[in-house]
């Protein structure tokens, strides 16, 4: 449940559609610049001024968090026996959360 905020907050904050979900939201939200020359034209969340291996990392840091323990969840039962783990993905969602709303809102919101 977590995760789903996460992927609700990103969707918000990039101003992107209902029809993207999961891995490929967050690669859309996040998506680096074809044109290198143009660094402006990339996904909403994309962050011209920031260092590009920093910003793939963070495309990549939420792409995998929804891939690993939001995606499994959406189209299964899946059994959590540690509450120390189940924590933990929680704090990471947190954390997540908190990285999200210090992106400028993109212009398409």
């Amino acid at each position: 449940m977590a995760m789903k905020e996460v992927e609700v907050a990103v969707r918000a904050r990039a101003g992107l559609s209902n029809t993207l979900v999961g891995t490929s939201l967050m690669q859309e939200a996040f998506k680096k610049p074809k044109d290198s020359n143009d660094p402006a034209i990339g996904g909403p969340l994309w962050q011209p001024g920031s260092e590009p291996g920093e910003a793939v990392a963070l495309m990549e840091l939420f792409t995998g968090a929804i891939g690993l323990f939001k995606n499994p969840v959406s189209h299964r039962r899946v059994d959590l026996t540690d509450p120390a783990e189940a924590a933990e993905i929680v704090l990471l969602a947190g954390l997540l959360l908190r990285l999200v709303t210090k992106i400028p809102p993109s212009a398409s919101s």
